[in-house]
């Protein structure tokens, strides 16, 4: 019961950039292009099953995972998928570039790949967290390894961004007192501070919007 309360808290409340309304319209752009009998790959699943013709994979066996090993070296052949999605898994692997030449590795010819990044957020180890990625940062990682680019987005916008920056700063300011803090602050004021959120669809019309922004999104071709 507690995983479960603590899954709902991070996934819907307080790290739903998966749940953002630009994410959900992209993908769902690019699994309705798929082919009926395409094969996709899902790269860091967790519990989502994301569409039939996908193949879960993650780091530790699990039920519903196809696939176990690192995006660093996927345990499938070349040339295999039609569609490959990431979602806030390479700033957790020590090599972003490597996983990127893995995933083109694997996409068929002309296959697509979604790759979604972090920008603005804390620091959150799973069991490691070691990059960040700016609007330009993720645009060159995938065109170092000759991917085309199509598209290039945000998750969430900058209010999300000063909100998990504002629930880390409240729960590290408290800890500074007494460390036992930090968790009960961070839940409690993730949830008093979730209105801040709602003022991400007025800032994403600001030109200026990618300087403080929760994270972005690319969608490419391997040529």
């Amino acid at each position: 019961m507690i995983n479960k309360i603590k899954y709902f808290y991070v996934k819907k409340i307080y790290a739903d950039h998966n749940d953002s309304k630009s994410v959900k319209v992209r993908l769902h752009q690019l699994l309705a292009d798929l082919e009926p009998s395409a094969v996709g790959l899902n790269v860091g699943a967790g519990k989502t099953n994301i569409d039939p013709r996908f193949k879960n994979m993650e780091i530790e066996k699990g039920e519903g995972i196809d696939l176990v090993g690192s995006v660093e070296a996927i345990p499938c052949e070349s040339n295999f998928f039609d569609l490959v999605i990431t979602q806030e898994v390479l700033e957790h692997v020590k090599s972003p570039h490597l996983a990127i030449k893995e995933i083109f590795r694997v996409l068929k010819p002309s296959g697509m790949a979604y790759i979604q990044l972090p920008f603005i957020i804390g620091y959150h180890p799973c069991p490691n967290d070691f990059w960040r990625f700016t609007h330009e940062g993720i645009v060159e990682l995938v065109e170092s390894e000759r991917f085309e680019l199509i598209d290039v987005g945000l998750t969430v916008g900058p209010a999300v961004g000063f909100y998990r920056v504002a629930v880390e700063f409240f729960s590290i300011f408290m800890s500074a007192f007494w460390g036992g803090l930090y968790k009960p602050t961070k839940l409690i004021s993730s949830m008093l501070l979730y209105p801040i959120k709602w003022l991400d669809p007025l800032m994403r019309r600001s030109r200026e919007m990618h300087r403080i922004a929760g994270g972005f999104f690319v969608v490419c071709r391997k040529r």
